[in-house]
């Protein structure tokens, strides 16, 4: 019989006190404080136990829990004498800001002034203190959800001077899940001014701070140093490709299979393997999601856990706006294959909705793409190049890609999935009455661009993935791809291949074409969609599917044409 598993629980005390399920994290504590680092930035996937480890280093170095070493007893860090000395010798400012989650400036402003003014009246002691004067209890007392930029910029300085000259030792600063607030502000329009009033906070507290000690940020993304540490010089960045602390955030295989051996599951060793395997650190593979392994030691099946954990807006927004070179890239990924990118670690927000790099390196730093391939080089013209291969992480990621996919139809799903419904059945009419109204919402829900030429690259590669998901079951589903003398749109290839018409049985393989009206050339959408068929013709488009045997006249064939939001589908002979 296991341990007991606490869903959620991400008190260090309470697991350890309590005997709850836990892995020996404490390693970390003295690869940090051993590294000398002033400033460290570690990111890492949601769900990884920062905000454990967060509370694992500030009740082992608190002041708060000095004489606690029960909490520590047995584990790595408790082995070296040293260590068990400087147990709970330091004061620490611990805070996160992780529901940092609003829609507006004003309120994330609020908010992040909130928990500086709860953090302070934790420290409340200070007031009394005879190392405190009067101007210092002032100051103290001015901080609240209300103050003034100038003194929220000042805070965490002030109250690190506080501790100090109370306690006499310098602080610790551990700030959780930094970038949540940031990812928001992007999604909500106000980044320029959210990062401004950070970069004045973290300067002050991590830069020109004589009163620091050390410090730990946790997140899941590196914002790049111009938007918000253009100032720290003094930064310590951890991403998922370093080396440093690579099996710290995390389970490594060995730790999930005993845990598995613990609980009576040894025989589910592969299943787990298959579903929840696949991150990388490092060059430290085989490291498993914390949060879906200990949801299965507790339901003891497979499911969704870790990608459920989140709304996943940011990257649903950037997939679902993406261009269409990003939704073809998407294609691909949801498919199985790899794609060849260049990667910057650094997440520069104002630039995602502009370079598609940028988008990968989001998806990479927040766990949903690994690195299958790496290649550092010189070009030709003395250029330095990174480029990654990169591929969905694992089995729980790709299904969670297609329920995201999936969502993304919710609002006009009645008419898609009629439309799909009409496609199978070759009912033209039908297709044409469903696919003018999912265009009039959907158009507007994928497009970004400013033409109407641009509006159905869009709606096409967005709707693509959609028959991708919604037919995985019967079809192969591709697009761009070659076949005969060209590139077809959309070829479904039916899994069950048809037999000749008359004798029934199996789907029919369908190709799609789609084109924008050329005003000056067609002056009827019915021209484009007559060009659409010829075109599909000329170019031998069903040559792949005849060499797999499927018959001819079990191949369909439809022009999709479209004129701003009006769309016009017909159907070719067989």
């Amino acid at each position: 019989m296991g341990r007991t598993v606490g869903i959620g629980n991400q008190d260090y005390e309470t697991i350890r006190r309590e005997g709850y399920f836990y892995i020996d994290k404490t390693a970390f504590i003295r690869e940090w404080w051993e590294s000398g680092d002033s400033v460290t930035l570690i990111t890492r996937p949601r769900r990884f136990g920062k905000t454990l480890n967060m509370s694992m280093v500030e009740q082992f170095f608190s002041v708060n829990y000095a004489g606690r070493g029960e909490l520590f007893e047995g584990l790595s860090i408790w082995r070296e004498e040293k260590y068990r000395r400087i147990q709970g010798t330091y004061p620490v400012i611990a805070l996160s800001f992780a529901k940092v989650k609003e829609n507006t400036y004003q309120n994330a402003r609020k908010r992040i002034c909130r928990i500086i003014a709860d953090l302070y009246r934790k420290f409340d002691f200070l007031l009394d203190s005879e190392k405190l004067n009067e101007r210092d209890r002032e100051l103290y007392r001015i901080v609240s959800a209300d103050m003034e930029d100038y003194v929220a910029a000042e805070s965490l300085n002030a109250l690190s001077s506080l501790l100090m000259r109370h306690y006499g030792k310098k602080v610790i600063i551990l700030l959780d899940e930094y970038d949540t607030p940031m990812q928001e502000a992007y999604i909500d329009g106000y980044w320029e001014e959210l990062v401004a009033f950070i970069r004045n906070l973290f300067n002050a507290a991590f830069k020109t701070n004589p009163y620091l000690e050390r410090a730990i940020m946790t997140g899941i993304t590196r914002v790049s140093k111009e938007s918000v540490f253009s100032d720290l010089n003094n930064l310590k960045v951890v991403t998922t490709t370093s080396e440093k602390y690579a099996d710290c955030f995390g389970f490594t295989e060995g730790e999930v299979f005993a845990a598995l051996e613990e609980y009576g599951l040894s025989d589910q060793k592969q299943l787990v393997k298959d579903w929840y395997d696949g991150f990388i650190f490092g060059s430290k593979k085989d490291i498993y999601n914390p949060w879906s392994i200990i949801n299965f030691l507790d339901d003891k099946k497979v499911g969704v856990y870790w990608a459920n954990t989140s709304s996943n807006r940011l990257v649903g927004k950037l997939l679902r706006e993406g261009n269409p070179e990003v939704k073809k890239t998407f294609e691909r990924l949801i498919q199985g294959e790899s794609i060849k990118v260049e990667i910057d670690e650094q997440i520069v927000y104002n630039q995602l909705s502009m370079e598609n790099n940028a988008i990968w390196s989001l998806l990479l730093a927040s766990g949903y793409l690994k690195v299958k391939s790496y290649r550092a080089y010189i070009t030709e013209y003395g250029e330095w190049r990174e480029d990654y291969e990169l591929e969905l992480t694992n089995y729980e990621v790709r299904v969670m890609f297609r329920a995201m996919v999936r969502s993304w139809f919710d609002s006009p799903s009645s008419n898609y999935n009629d439309f799909i419904k009409a496609l199978l059945l070759g009912d033209v009419k039908a297709m044409n009455t469903y696919m003018n109204r999912v265009t009039q919402e959907m158009f507007s829900y994928f497009d970004t661009g400013k033409s109407n030429r641009s509006e159905p690259e869009r709606f096409y590669h967005g709707f693509v993935l959609g028959l991708m998901v919604e037919l995985a079951d019967r079809y192969v589903v591709t697009s761009n791809r070659e076949s005969g003398f060209g590139r077809y749109d959309v070829m479904l290839e039916p899994r069950r291949i048809p037999m000749a018409a008359s004798e029934g049985g199996g789907d029919n393989a369908i190709i799609l074409e789609f084109k924008v009206q050329d005003e000056e050339e067609e002056r009827e959408l019915a021209d484009t969609v007559t060009e659409a068929l010829k075109q599909i013709e000329e170019k031998d488009y069903q040559a792949s599917l005849i060499a797999k045997g499927i018959p001819v006249e079990c191949i369909r064939k439809y022009g999709f044409a479209f004129c701003g939001k009006k769309v016009l589908i017909g159907a070719g002979e067989r």
